[in-house]
Order: structure tokens, then sequence, then C-alpha cells
């Protein structure tokens, strides 16, 4: 057998400095477009003014991300699988869907500039390349698996059947019509409620934006849909 070239075992030892560096400045490239789309927002992203803020020309950063749109693609996938990883975490402590519904909103409330991202209004001319999808679909089966234990034994509603004939949205998960259901409505009113929350609209209305959720929460467990 041929001894290992000696050339190529240092190229590869060299590498791993190598990957590490890119990965720092990546990161750190990632963290001022946070705190450009906390500035400016998304739409406001902008590789070049990163470049400045890191005192270095715009087309050295092209080495790290081709443009603006993949820049932002990454930040979605960081979004998501540290979303996934909350409620994955949360379910693999014991927690039913009030649990994961509350690990939700206390993700939302760590970083709103996140949240929004991932949920609010999408950021004009980008369109988010298709395994973005199956990142998020590791969110919406975590829920399917809390909604099919509650709904095993319940009858399918109307839109239930319609949701179990447009399922793509649940990807492989076998949950049955009413699970579909329930994840649906929980999907919808949780986020309607965050979303105004995190936008501000509950500012001056002098109530608990945290009893409001838990309220819907409560509303719609009940109601199972």
């Amino acid at each position: 057998m041929a001894k290992p070239d000696a050339e190529s075992g240092r190229k590869r030892d060299a590498a791993t400095p190598r990957e590490r560096y890119r990965a720092q400045v990546r990161t750190e490239i990632k963290d001022h477009a946070w705190e450009q789309i906390a500035t400016a927002g998304a739409s406001a992203l902008s590789l070049n003014a990163i470049a400045k803020q890191m005192g270095v020309s715009g087309p050295a950063l092209y080495r790290y991300f081709a443009g603006r749109d993949e820049l932002i693609t990454e930040l979605i996938r960081d979004g998501y699988r540290s979303l996934a990883d909350t409620l994955r975490t949360a379910a693999a402590g014991g927690a039913d869907l009030s649990g994961l519904a509350h690990a939700l909103r206390g993700w939302a409330l760590e970083d709103p500039h996140r949240y929004f991202l991932l949920y609010g209004t999408p950021v004009p001319g980008y369109h988010a390349p298709d395994d973005t999808t199956a990142i998020s679909a590791e969110i919406m089966a975590t829920l399917l698996d809390a909604c099919t234990a509650l709904t095993q034994a319940a009858p399918a509603a109307p839109f239930a059947a319609h949701l179990a004939e447009h399922r793509d949205w649940a990807g492989d998960h076998p949950a049955p019509p009413a699970a579909l259901h329930l994840a649906m409505s929980f999907w919808t009113r949780m986020h309607g409620v965050l979303s105004l929350e995190l936008a501000g609209h509950f500012t001056g209305m002098r109530f608990d934006p945290a009893q409001l959720f838990a309220a819907e929460l409560d509303d719609l467990l009940r109601g199972r849909g």
C-alpha cells in the first residue's frame, strides 16, 4: 500500500485553519448583515456597505457570498435551523403543543428581526431556493407530531379534508386530517398574535400580549382548531 503523499498531508493540515478563518469571516459578515437589517430592513442589505464596515473592498466579500441573495438565504437558513432546534429541544424535553407554542414565542421575542426575515414581508426581488423549504419542514414536522398526539380520535372537519388533499406543506408526515387542521390553525393563530406583537401594534392598548397569546392558545386547544 502506497504511503500518503507528504505534500498532500500538509495541504490537508493547512486546510483546517483556512476553513476556520473562512467560517469566521462568514460569521462576521452575517453579524454585520443582521445589524443592517435591524437598522434599515432586509431590503436595504448591501454587501458593499458591509465591506466598508469591515474595512475591505466590496469584491473581497464576494469570495464568501456570491451576492446579496446568497447572504439572505444563509440568514434564512440559520433562522429556520435555530427555530427547528428550539422546538425539537422542547419536544425532546416533553413539551406538548402548548409547550411548543411558548417555545416559539420565546424564540420570536429573542430576536424580532430574525423572526420577521422568516415570517414577515418578503424581501423585494428575493426568491428563496427550494432547499430552504426542506429546513422549514422540520419545524412543521415537530408541530405535526404534537398535533397528531392530540387528535388521534378526532373527526375530520370539512377544512381538514381539504387539507388532506393539499398536504404538500406537511411533507411526508403521516398526520391525519384532524392533525393537519390543528397544525394549520396553530400556525396561523400563533403567528398572527406574534406578528402583531412584534410589530408594535399592541403598544398603547394597555394589555399584556403574553396573556393574549396564552388565551388564543387555550381557545385553540379547547376547540382543537
